[in-house]
């Protein structure tokens, strides 16, 4: 008997491909229902791959969208050609000048290091399944799951991409479904399990809805 091909991971690519994750998602839960007609249709949220984009990640990381941005900018400005080398070749006092906190710029420089000295292929990681990139990613010191998680989704794209451990995820379920306590990661991943083959297009949703949330109760128009 013939050996039946690997199939290739499906891919968000465009905000039809978000539509199509809601329609199926909505056939088949309530949660996704409410989040949807409370939030409406979730953005996009691609990256590049690669060594910017993981890199993007690690800076924005416990930061706003505005600080995230800036900092990004003037350390993109500060390394050029923006690659592992670059970085490599860039000195600390210039990313920290950037506005990168110590423990970013040993992230970064780990990063680099794995590239350039250990061979790591990030470009490569794009025909690698999910544990295989989970695996190649946490092997750097300073990079945990979510950061592996965050990649997954949004430089890979890989529609069924979740991050369980993170925060917000969390809080918009609890809110969601009314429930006095937050979900632990292995709750919400274990509730995600119903949300296969999509669950990247419900954490968009379940952002959206955090955010729809705490602009609510903040005050500021929805």
């Amino acid at each position: 008997m013939r050996a039946s091909r690997p199939t290739s991971p499906r891919l968000i690519e465009s905000d039809d491909d978000i539509k199509t994750g809601i329609r199926a998602l909505r056939r088949k839960c309530p949660i996704i229902r409410h989040l949807h007609d409370a939030a409406g249709l979730p953005p996009l949220r691609r990256r590049p791959g690669g060594f910017e984009g993981l890199a993007r990640i690690i800076v924005g990381q416990q930061l706003s969208v505005a600080s995230a941005g800036a900092i990004w900018n003037r350390t993109e400005a500060a390394i050029q050609p923006f690659d592992a080398a670059g970085l490599i070749a860039s000195s600390d006092a210039t990313l920290r000048a950037a506005g990168l906190s110590r423990g970013k710029v040993r992230t970064l420089r780990a990063i680099a290091r794995a590239v350039v000295e250990d061979g790591l292929d990030l470009a490569a990681l794009a025909g690698a399944s999910d544990d295989d990139v989970h695996a190649a990613l946490t092997a750097i010191t300073g990079i945990g799951p979510w950061t592996a998680d965050i990649y997954i989704m949004f430089c890979l794209g890989r529609a069924d991409g979740f991050a369980g451990g993170d925060l917000a995820l969390q809080v918009a379920l609890q809110l969601a479904t009314g429930n006095d306590s937050r979900p632990t990661s292995k709750e919400l991943v274990a509730t995600a399990e119903l949300w296969r083959p999509w669950r990247s297009v419900a954490a968009r949703l379940l952002w959206s809805y955090y955010k729809v949330r705490k602009d609510a109760n903040s005050g500021a128009p929805v």
